[in-house]
């Protein structure tokens, strides 16, 4: 199962494991999550607006770049890190737009995407801001379709329709950096100072790394 919240949790998944950092999916950014980071000798990512000097890291990329290095790392977050968290029985990889062809050559290259191993793409959605209602996100589709048309090109065969039109929503996009800049996510993002955030997450394949969850923790893999 691959899991997609470019905006922004499996974005900082990818940034983080890329310079070493072992991370720790987890539901709740509550006390449970302290409790947790402790039981596993591990930092703890805070709320944007919490970081400081004592509390460097958060949901957000760009902090975790610009942040001191820390071996395991606990993220918190209520769509993709919850999705991560809550799998059991099945490989979990993190996909973003900065990793999505590293990703599709890892599975392709263990013969993943066909009918008897097949994939799924979860594109993670948002919240609605102050509210638990949860929306379609735009930057998850992308990605989403990202991924999809990346294994479609190495060979993946029978996909959904819903795989097909991610994908060829991807494909047929001139400018999706500026697509997710201006959408509602992107907008909200900025609106509250983290912009750079939104400018990390659309660098299309940056990162060579795959991000995938092995006893609890994503670490990265390389794809082939």
């Amino acid at each position: 199962m691959v899991v997609v919240d470019v905006l922004s949790f499996t974005t900082s998944v990818s940034v983080a494991v890329g310079a070493g950092t072992a991370v720790f999916p987890y539901r709740w950014r509550d006390e449970s999550a302290r409790e947790f980071a402790d039981r596993h000798d591990a930092a703890l990512a805070v709320g944007r607006r919490q970081v400081g000097a004592a509390q460097p890291w958060s949901l957000s990329p760009a902090a975790i770049r610009r942040g001191p290095f820390t071996e395991r790392l606990v993220l918190p977050s209520p769509n993709g890190s919850a999705i991560a968290a809550g799998v059991s029985g099945a490989t979990v990889v993190a996909a973003c737009l900065r990793n999505y062809r590293a990703v599709a050559e890892w599975l392709i290259s263990r013969n993943w995407g066909t009918p008897t191993r097949p994939i799924a793409i979860i594109a993670a959605g948002e919240h609605w801001p102050g509210s638990e209602v949860a929306r379609p996100a735009v930057e998850d589709w992308l990605g989403a379709g990202a991924l999809a048309a990346a294994l479609l090109d190495r060979g993946a065969t029978d996909p959904s329709p819903e795989a097909l039109s991610a994908a060829t929503t991807f494909t047929s996009s001139t400018d999706v950096p500026a697509l997710i800049a201006t959408c509602a996510s992107g907008r909200e993002l900025a609106a509250i100072g983290f912009a750079d955030d939104v400018a990390l997450a659309t660098e299309l394949d940056a990162d060579p790394i795959v991000a995938v969850l092995v006893d609890g923790a994503f670490t990265a893999r390389q794809p082939s």
